[in-house]
């Protein structure tokens, strides 16, 4: 089994930044690749960035400018640095984890198995 867990959501004002983290523990070798999502209330979710264990990202383009993913493969650790945040980040943002084989990795949430409990962030205008 995989277990993931995230931290570092919060409050903060419009233009102010985050940073998440996503650590992954039990059988890691199952994953070849983590990612980041984010739901808000209603909507589907939506996949925001993803990086492979050899550093290939993929970011989306709603936030390409803004958001950055990194990971510390030794700590089995992503991390989701965000910046410029803005009222429509809002949400709750996931980290996933699986093996996939889509060059970028992929934004799709069908391709990841494995799932945290979410963090919540929250951007006030």
């Amino acid at each position: 089994q995989v277990q993931l867990v995230e931290s570092g959501g919060g409050s903060v004002q419009a233009g102010g930044s985050l940073r998440l983290s996503c650590v992954v523990s039990g059988d890691t070798w199952r994953r070849n690749a983590m990612a980041w999502f984010r739901q808000v209330s209603g909507k589907e979710r939506e996949g925001v960035a993803a990086i492979y264990d050899h550093g290939t990202t993929n970011v989306a383009n709603s936030v390409k400018d803004r958001f950055t993913i990194s990971q510390d493969i030794a700590k089995n650790t992503s991390f989701l640095q965000m910046n410029s945040l803005k009222a429509e980040d809002s949400g709750m943002y996931y980290c996933a984890a699986g093996v996939v084989r889509w060059l970028p990795p992929p934004l799709d949430q069908n391709q990841y198995n494995y799932w945290g409990q979410g963090t919540q962030v929250t951007v006030s205008s």
